[in-house]
């Protein structure tokens, strides 16, 4: 997957716009239209608005799940790649310092290029960096189109 914007700190963000905003655009409008039907329906239809208002409001968890889980999955398997990448660039007698990193760190550390995230590594240990402080600190920004 290939594209033509360059990734950098303020542009390494991702929207889905089927995900972000069409499905978005519909469960909102759907909760309105669950709102706007109880109280037109107030006095004859009462509890099947009401329990509509109820399923509309329930099917958020299932949007918000739908999101969370390939995240922590990516996070995961970022840990696990940046860990193996950390080994193969960090002399062997700092390889015990890898496991110190939090997954944050790890994580902000994966746009870090192979010539800096090694010394970047020893920095998040050191001053204990957010994931944040680790991508405004990168010079050379290593893109990551393949994320989710």
């Amino acid at each position: 997957m290939s594209e033509t914007n360059a990734q950098s700190f303020k542009s390494h963000g991702r929207l889905d716009p089927a995900y972000h905003f069409v499905l978005t655009f519909v469960f909102f409008a759907n909760l309105v239209f669950a709102v706007f039907h109880l109280v037109r329906h107030w006095s004859d239809a009462r509890i099947s608005a009401a329990w509509f208002l109820v399923l509309s409001l329930f099917v958020f968890i299932p949007f918000l799940k739908l999101r969370s889980y390939p995240l922590k999955v990516q996070d995961r398997v970022i840990r696990l790649e940046e860990r193996l990448r950390l080994q193969a660039l960090a002399p062997i007698e700092w390889h015990a310092q890898i496991y110190r990193l939090t997954e944050g760190q790890l994580i902000g550390l994966r746009f870090a290029a192979d010539d800096e995230v090694v010394a970047l590594a020893k920095q998040a240990l050191e001053e204990n960096l957010t994931r944040k402080q680790i991508k405004e600190r990168i010079k050379n920004w290593r893109a990551d189109y393949w994320r989710v």
